[in-house]
């Protein structure tokens, strides 16, 4: 073979030089984080798990994982999970989940500021006053309800009125919080 055929020959890609590459350590330890994000999937409920970006065998092996009882199986589950978790964007997983998580605080955020202002406003009059300032738009369902809910705690407790303030005012506040949210 003459030497100039030797340069036309494509070149098999090359390993990058061993100072490049992760150390067996730093391989392991991305495994058993990948791992370990594969073992946080199985305490998902499926329509959380459904919108992550994961493939189908790693949403069944996830399922299959939460019905296995014994634990030496499902330590080997998990395991899989792992393996199959090399093939997923561990990043972008992540990513979905911290998205999911911060939903969630905001959703129960909204339903105990919806609880406080249901208390104040049926303790003190200018509290209502201040939500109808805020919320002008809910006074005429707000107000008869809160009559009615004072009432209902003056005599057997709390009833119906009392659920249905809540109701209403978890709706305003949810309304005024998707408003605000950045598009």
């Amino acid at each position: 073979m003459s030497a100039s055929r030797r340069h036309t020959r494509e070149q098999p890609p090359r390993d990058p030089p061993p100072d490049e590459r992760p150390s067996k350590s730093q391989r392991k330890r991305d495994a058993h984080a990948l791992q370990a994000l594969g073992a946080q999937l199985t305490t998902l409920r499926d329509d959380v798990l459904v919108r992550l970006p994961i493939g189908e065998a790693l949403i069944e092996a996830v399922r299959m994982a939460r019905e296995i009882r014994s634990h030496e199986g499902r330590r080997r589950q998990v395991q899989l999970i792992g393996k199959l978790m090399r093939d997923a964007d561990g990043d972008a997983i992540r990513a979905a989940l911290n998205d999911e998580g911060r939903d969630h605080r905001a959703d129960v955020a909204v339903l105990h500021a919806a609880e406080r202002w249901r208390e104040r406003i049926l303790a003190d009059d200018r509290v209502l006053a201040n939500w109808c300032a805020e919320f002008p738009d809910t006074r005429e369902t707000v107000e008869p309800l809160v009559l009615r809910a004072r009432a209902e705690l003056a005599g057997e407790g709390p009833g119906r009125a009392y659920r249905d303030l809540f109701r209403k005012l978890r709706a305003a506040l949810e309304g005024a919080a998707e408003r605000s949210k950045p598009q």
